[in-house]
């Protein structure tokens, strides 16, 4: 019971790491759901008594991945979601930074964005994000530099209307 309590606590952290692999918060929430479920199922076989959230985060990647395998195979194509979009006033220029880095985030390629999102946005260190992902840390630390590299040359979404950036 005590268990199923310390979930809760990670819920937060689940529904930012859902949202930003889909970009939609209904299929977000039905990710993290999903995850919770399959959490619950399997927490009378989990081995140890550490950290539950690496855990947790692997079980999400992998339902993610089987999911998106799916929808490839079936032909399903994934569409942007009109709730995806960061609504904000158009003076304030925090609101479009992000939008900019949520952009250039997308554009990198999946497995450098599930490390970056692990390591970076919910702190796992580099072992929990390579048993998360199951891949080895070397990996990791390869694909954050490349992710990181590619997020700071990547030019704005906009570039033409950001003053002084020149190609």
């Amino acid at each position: 019971m005590e268990r199923l309590l310390n979930l809760e606590d990670h819920i937060p952290a689940l529904r930012r790491y859902a949202f930003a692999l889909l970009r939609g918060r209904d299929d977000a929430d039905d990710l993290v759901q999903g995850s919770l479920l399959r959490a619950i199922d399997g927490m009378e076989n989990r081995r140890g008594t550490g950290d539950l959230r690496p855990w947790l985060f692997s079980i999400m990647h992998n339902l993610f991945v089987n999911q998106w395998r799916r929808r490839r195979v079936l032909g399903a194509v994934m569409v942007d979601h009109p709730d995806a979009d960061v609504a904000v006033a158009a003076d304030q220029d925090a609101g479009i930074e992000l939008h900019d880095v949520l952009r250039r985030l997308d554009r990198l390629p999946d497995d450098q964005r599930a490390v970056l999102l692990l390591v970076a946005v919910e702190g796992l260190d580099y072992a929990s994000a390579a048993s998360t992902l199951g891949i080895p840390i070397g990996t990791v630390m390869s694909r954050l530099s490349r992710a990181r590299d590619r997020l700071r040359d990547a030019p704005p979404s906009d570039a033409k209307s950001v003053p002084g950036w020149r190609p």
